[in-house]
């Protein structure tokens, strides 16, 4: 007998793990600094081990509700709206999770409001309570984020006169705007790509990594994926032009969008306009648009050399990883190139992107959201830096347009993988931590299986 699964099971106990990440978020989650408490106390060694229970019956939950997807009678796009707005409740009123950039984009803002040059200077130049709420490895670096997100970010500044409460509620309103543009572009785009629209809900919005860090973390990657989400639907009908001036919007929040402008130019001439008359309309919405958000958010150009800004000495992306490796080999040989080796690697890791990219749309060039969801997870891999919500720019395309169910499936292993990667402190872990995560996610697998044995148990009375 098969485990009975239906779409109220599925939401319940989604919400069951939203709510256990809301709850030991409070004493385990990206607090503020007046409220952190030490990791090894025990109440934010309890609220670590709710977290990581809450995250395995969150992941289980969807994971269940893929196979709802998959069968033949598969929950309506509506329906799955419905699961994604209650899985989400329960962290729109949770402290920060998993990182403490939403701090970062409070003070840039409030920097940006104050007429301060954020790309020149960390937060540590705004000085006061707000800077000391970012991470100590970001206070001297300037913004790495372009114009419109520091317009929205010094907007939001304003309206809450500097309040953190208000100012953490309001970033979070921001990223659920986001997520919810990415929710109305997935079904659009899939039924384009010739995929179904409640597989392509299920894998990129109600996927645990967006839940996880676009909602709970508030991350800003959401406004620049549901900004670039509508900015191909409208490229795939008759507003090319809108749909140039959207994904730019997104590329002026993170630079990677800037690749959807590449999508916008093949979905027209797939509609049977020349080179010429794709391109040129493209590029002049582009450039337009460029000048006047900088102008509006009145930052300057200086978000270009930000495209530079230093990636975190503890991040684990590949290039990173075999650049630590081969420059501790050279220390140990005693070469005088040890210095170059990290550099070397994210060099050969950016020509590397590069390539794929280009192999990818002549081969794809037909397909071109699949084509650009592709690209946009090679940047993410080879890239400098990564973290695990880096990993939802190539996703969230790859779900509107994936070509086959082993594709998906390939996907949502590494969601699995990656909604496990990081604590809910935002901070590096240490082994009583990491103990600590393991014992929750392994109570709730304990949960989770005597829920089953409880629905397989024959009743009582009934033949064995």
């Amino acid at each position: 007998m098969a485990f009975p699964v239906d779409l109220r099971r599925c939401q319940v106990l989604g919400l069951a793990g939203t709510a256990c990440l809301a709850l030991g978020g409070e004493t385990a989650g990206a607090l503020p600094v007046a409220d952190l408490l030490h990791p090894a106390s025990a109440r934010a060694a309890l609220g670590l081990v709710v977290v990581y229970f809450g995250v395995v019956l969150l992941i289980a939950a969807w994971l269940l509700l893929g196979r709802l997807v998959r069968g033949p009678r598969p929950p309506a796009p509506r329906a799955l709206l419905l699961v994604l707005v209650v899985w989400a409740a329960p962290l729109l009123i949770a402290p920060p999770l998993f990182s403490r950039d939403v701090y970062s984009y409070l003070a840039q803002g409030a920097m940006v409001e104050a007429h301060m040059d954020v790309y020149a200077h960390g937060p540590s130049r705004l000085g006061g309570p707000l800077a000391d709420e970012v991470a100590p490895l970001w206070r001297h670096t300037g913004a790495p984020y372009g114009p419109v997100f520091l317009a929205v970010a010094a907007a939001l500044s304003g309206l809450t006169r500097g309040e953190l409460p208000a100012g953490l509620f309001g970033m979070r309103l921001v990223a659920l705007a986001g997520v919810a543009l990415m929710a109305a572009a997935l079904p659009r785009l899939a039924r384009h790509s010739g995929a179904d629209p409640s597989a392509a809900l299920w894998l990129g919005a109600l996927n645990p990594l967006v839940l996880l860090h676009l909602v709970a973390g508030a991350h800003n990657d959401a406004v620049m994926l549901g900004l670039l989400g509508i900015g191909l639907v409208a490229a795939l009908g008759r507003w090319p032009v809108l749909g140039a001036v959207l994904v730019t919007l997104a590329a002026l929040v993170k630079a990677p969008a800037a690749l959807g402008l590449a999508a916008v130019v093949v979905l027209q001439l797939r509609a049977g306009r020349s080179p010429v008359q794709a391109l040129v309309p493209t590029t002049l919405a582009a450039a337009a648009t460029t000048v006047a958000a900088t102008a509006v958010a009145g930052t300057g150009y200086g978000w270009v050399g930000a495209l530079n800004t230093p990636a975190s000495p503890q991040n684990w992306a590949l290039t990173t990883l075999l650049g630590r490796a081969t420059r501790a080999l050279l220390e140990h040989l005693g070469s005088g190139l040890a210095p170059l080796a990290v550099p070397a690697w994210h060099a050969l890791g950016i020509l590397t992107a590069v390539t794929a990219i280009v192999l990818i749309w002549l081969r794809l060039r037909p397909r071109p959201v699949y084509a650009l969801g592709l690209s946009l997870a090679a940047v993410a891999a080879l890239g400098p830096a990564i973290r695990p919500w880096y990993a939802l720019w190539g996703l969230f395309l790859i779900a509107a347009a994936a070509p086959s169910t082993s594709v998906r499936h390939r996907t949502a292993a590494v969601t699995g993988v990656l909604a496990l990667c990081v604590l809910p402190s935002g901070g590096p872990a240490d082994t009583g931590q990491l103990v600590l995560a393991v014992s929750g996610g392994a109570l709730a697998v304990v949960v989770l299986w005597q829920a089953r044995q409880t629905e397989l148990a024959p009743a009582p009375g009934s033949a064995a």
